[in-house]
C-alpha cells in the first residue's frame, strides 16, 4: 500500500500502529528513509512512545561496530537507508537471518524522493530485498509513504515490482498558508552579451530571513546547494549584526541563525534540529535535507530560494511551516532561470494543479546489470528470479555473461569474482571511481565527489565550500583520483561550462508535431568541460571566463528531439532571423522548462541544437538525459511535448528583457558563451513548430 497525502497529515501514524502491533506479536520491522535526519527523527519519536518491547535502532554510516552487532542480535525495528541495505544488510544477509525470518513489514518513507537514476537503483535494491525475504520464508507487507504524488499506485508498483493499493484522501486539519511569488528585480549589472542580471535569489533570501528573524518569526530558508546554505546563513548573521549596532537590536540575535546541510556530523545536525524545535534558533538556511518528514513543528514561515525541482518538493518545503495547525507564510523566490520566470508569471501552473508523476526506469540496463551481479553474489540467480527483476533481465544477463561478470550454469547464474559485486552500482552517483577531495596543507580528506561530477564541481580553479570553510581547487588530477584544495576567501563563485556533440543511434518512437516531427530514442553524447565562469558572489556580476583542459566524456543515453523541414523555416530566414541562434535559444529555454513536466533538475539533462544536424539533415533541437542509459526524463518530455514546448515559448515571451537574459534563454552551462542566441527567432521558431497563428506571435 502507498499513502500519498500532504505534509503533517498523519502518514507516520498510519504505519506506526500496524508496525508496533507486529513488534508486540514477535515480528520485526525494516524502515527505509532517504536521509539520516529523517531516520534519526523517527527514532526519537519511537523512543517517546515508551513501549518496553520495542527495540528500535538506526543502522547507518554513523553506527559504531559495537552498535551494529547489538542491532543484528536484538533490534526488532531497524531504521536504515537504501545505501546500507545495498552495501551491508543484503550482502551479509546470513548475519541477519533471524531478523529476516520474522520480518512483517517494510516501511518505505518519503518514497517520492526515489526518482530518476537514484530511484531506479532503489527499485532494484527493493527487488533484491524481496528475494532475500523469500529465501528466509517471510513475506513482509510493503507500506510506502509519500507526499502527494500523481499516480502514486503506478509509481509504487514500478518502485517495488508489486501491485499497490493507494490512499490519497487527505482530511487532516491545517491552518491557512499565505503563498507569495517573489521575483528579484533586474539590476544595472550586465552578464554575457550585455544581458541584464537579476539580484540573486540567495541575496533576496538573506534579506527576507533577517527581516523575519528580527521580527521573531521562526523561519526555514531552503536553498539549492550546500554552498548557498552557508552563504545565506553568513549574510543573514552579518545583517542582523548591523541591526545590533545600528538600532540596538538584542546582541544575541545573530546567534539565532545557522546553516544546516548534509556533510555535518550527526551530533551537530541533531543539535540544530533540537535548537530549531525549542526556539533557540529562529532562522535556519538549509538544503533539502530538511524537506522530508523531520519534525520541526512550530515554524512560522518558509523561504524557498529557487524552484525546488517539483511541485511535490515545493509543497513539502512549504508544508514545513504551520505544522501545529497555525497559519503560515511561504515565499518562492525566483532565480535567474527560465522555469522560475515562467512560474512567477504563470501562478496557475502551481496552484490547483496535480503534482508530477514520479519518473524512474528500473529496466535501464546500466542500473539493472550491477544489481543482477549483486543479487547473484548474495544468492545465485535462477530462472525463477527473472520475473522479480523485470522484462529486461534475460537480455541483460546474457550481456553480463559475455562480459565475464557472471558465469552461467545449468542451475542459473553465479558471481565468481572475489571483488564486492555491490561496488559495481554507484546508487547516488553516475559511475566512475570517486575523486578524493583533499586539503593540500594538512592532507585532510574533506569528502569525495563522483568522477563525472568532478569535472563540473572540483575542476582546477573551482570554489568549493565545506562546512562553512571556503577552498579553491589548486589541481584536479583525474588519473590519481584526487582534487587538491587550498583555503581561500574569494568573493566570487564558479560555474563550469561544457560543449557537446550528439549523434542519433536509433529513433524508438516518433510522430508529427506541426510541420515538423518529434522523436524519442537512443543517442550518443560527447561532452567536454571547456571553461568556467567567475561571478561575484553577492551580485552575480560576471568577472571572467577561464579556460580548462579536461578530457571529453561519452555516454549513451535517451533523448527527445524535434525537427523542422526547410520549407517551414525558410520564411524565418528570409525575414532576417538567425536560425541557429533561434534553435539555440529554444534549446536553452526548453531545458529550463522540462523540470516542470518531469521530476528532474536542469542539471540532470542537457541539450544540443543545430541548424542542420548530420543525422537528420534538418534543423534539430535535442534534450537528453544526463545519465548513462537514460533516466526517463526525455521520455516524459516526449509524452508531454505539446504542453512542455508551449510553456517554453510562454516563458521566453513573458520575460521583460529585450534580447535575452539568464531568466529566459541564457544558460550557465553553455560552452559557446551563450552565442549565438536569438530571442525573437526562438519565439517565431516555436510558433511554427506549435502551429500558433501568426497573429499571436
Amino acid at each position: 500500500m502507498i499513502i500519498a497525502t500532504g505534509t503533517a497529515s498523519g502518514k507516520s501514524l498510519s504505519y506506526l500502529v500496524p508496525a508496533l502491533s507486529a513488534v508486540l506479536d514477535g515480528g520485526t520491522i525494516l524502515y527505509l528513509s532517504p536521509t539520516k535526519a529523517l531516520a534519526a527523527d523517527q527514532l526519537r519519536s519511537l523512543g517517546e512512545l515508551d513501549v518496553p518491547e520495542l527495540r528500535a535502532a538506526t543502522f547507518d554510516g554513523d553506527t559504531s561496530f559495537e552498535e551494529r552487532a547489538w542491532i543484528r542480535r536484538h533490534a526488532n525495528y531497524v531504521l536504515t537507508n537504501p545505501d546500507m541495505l545495498h552495501r551491508t544488510l543484503l550482502p551479509r544477509h546470513t548475519q541477519w537471518s533471524a531478523f529476516w525470518r520474522r520480518l512483517r513489514m517494510i516501511v518505505v518513507d518519503e518514497c517520492h524522493g526515489y526518482r530518476g537514476v537514484f530511484g531506479s537503483h532503489v527499485a532494484q535494491i527493493l527487488r533484491r530485498l524481496r528475494r532475500i525475504c523469500a529465501r528466509y520464508g517471510s513475506r513482509p507487507t510493503f507500506l510506502l509513504s509519500s507526499a502527494t504524488a500523481s499516480e502514486p499506485g503506478t509509481f509504487a508498483m514500478r518502485l517495488t515490482g508489486l501491485q499497490m493499493a493507494e490512499v490519497t484522501t487527505d482530511a487532516s486539519p491545517r491552518g491557512a498558508t499565505t503563498f507569495a511569488l517573489w521575483e528579484p528585480p533586474l539590476t544595472d549589472l550586465r552578464g554575457e552579451g550585455g544581458a541584464p542580471l537579476r539580484r540573486p535569489a540567495t541575496s533576496e533570501s538573506a534579506d527576507l530571513l533577517s527581516d523575519l528573524v528580527s521580527a521573531d518569526v521562526r523561519t526555514l530558508a531552503f536553498v539549492r546547494s550546500r554552498r548557498a546554505a552557508e552563504s545565506v546563513a553568513l549574510t543573514t548573521r552579518a545583517r542582523l549584526q548591523d541591526l545590533v549596532v545600528d538600532v540596538g537590536a538584542p546582541a544575541e540575535l545573530p546567534g539565532k541563525v545557522a546553516a544546516y546541510r548534509a556533510g555535518y556530523l550527526a551530533e551537530d545536525r541533531r543539535k540544530l534540529e533540537k535548537a530549531l524545535r525549542s526556539g533557540d534558533l529562529l532562522g535556519l538556511a538549509t538544503t533539502n535535507a530538511l524537506e522530508l518528514g523531520v519534525d520541526v513543528s512550530g515554524l512560522d514561515a518558509v523561504l524557498i530560494a529557487g524552484w525546488p525541482g517539483t511541485r511535490a518538493s515545493l509543497w513539502q518545503q512549504a508544508g514545513r511551516a504551520g505544522r501545529d495547525g497555525q497559519d503560515a507564510l511561504a515565499v518562492l523566490i525566483a532565480r535567474d532561470d527560465p522555469l522560475d520566470t515562467y512560474l512567477v508569471h504563470h501562478p496557475e501552473a502551481l496552484f490547483g494543479r496535480p503534482v508530477e508523476a514520479i519518473v524512474l526506469d528500473p529496466d535501464n540496463p546500466y542500473v539493472l546489470g550491477p544489481h543482477l551481479c549483486a543479487a547473484a553474489s548474495e544468492i545465485p540467480l535462477t530462472p525463477d528470479d527473472l520475473e522479480i527483476f523485470g522484462p529486461a533481465t534475460k537480455e541483460v544477463l546474457s550481456g553480463l555473461v559475455e562480459d565475464g561478470l557472471l558465469r552461467e550454469r545449468a542451475t542459473g547464474w553465479f558471481w565468481t569474482s572475489r571483488e564486492r559485486a555491490t561496488d559495481l552500482a554507484d546508487i547516488r552517483g553516475a559511475g566512475g571511481a570517486p575523486i578524493q577531495v583533499v586539503e593540500m596543507s594538512t592532507g585532510r580528506l574533506l569528502g569525495t565527489v563522483d568522477e563525472p561530477s568532478a569535472h563540473m564541481s572540483v575542476h582546477t580553479g573551482a570554489v568549493y565550500v565545506h562546512q562553512g570553510e571556503t577552498f579553491l581547487v589548486a589541481e584536479l588530477d583525474l588519473e590519481a583520483g584526487v582534487a587538491l584544495l587550498e583555503a581561500g576567501t574569494p568573493e566570487y563563485t564558479t560555474f563550469a561550462r561544457d560543449v557537446t556533440d550528439i549523434s542519433v543511434i536509433e529513433s524508438l518512437r516518433s510522430h508529427p508535431l506541426g510541420p515538423g516531427e518529434l522523436h524519442f530514442g537512443s543517442v550518443e553524447v560527447t561532452s567536454q568541460v571547456v571553461s568556467y565562469l567567475k561571478r561575484r558572489a553577492q551580485s552575480g556580476e560576471l568577472l571572467g571566463d577561464e579556460p580548462l583542459d579536461l578530457p571529453p566524456r561519452t555516454l549513451r543515453t535517451r533523448a527527445v528531439w524535434w525537427t523542422l523541414p526547410a520549407s517551414a523555416i525558410t520564411p524565418l530566414a528570409e525575414d532576417g532571423l538567425d536560425l541557429g541562434g533561434a534553435a539555440h535559444a529554444a534549446e536553452h529555454a526548453s531545458i529550463g522548462l522540462l523540470p516542470l513536466f518531469a521530476t528532474c533538475d536542469r542539471w540532470d539533462i542537457g541539450g544540443v541544437s543545430t541548424e542542420l544536424h548530420p543525422d537528420t539533415g534538418l534543423l534539430t533541437v535535442f534534450v537528453y538525459d544526463g545519465h548513462e542509459g537514460g533516466a526517463g526524463f526525455a521520455e516524459r518530455g516526449y509524452s508531454r511535448a505539446l504542453d512542455w514546448l508551449t510553456a517554453t515559448r510562454e516563458a521566453i515571451a513573458s520575460c521583460e528583457c529585450e534580447r535575452g537574459c539568464p531568466s529566459c534563454i541564457q544558460s550557465p552551462k553553455c560552452g559557446n558563451g551563450n552565442e549565438p542566441l536569438d530571442k525573437a527567432g526562438a519565439l517565431r521558431l516555436l510558433a511554427v513548430l506549435l502551429s500558433i497563428d501568426p497573429c499571436e506571435v
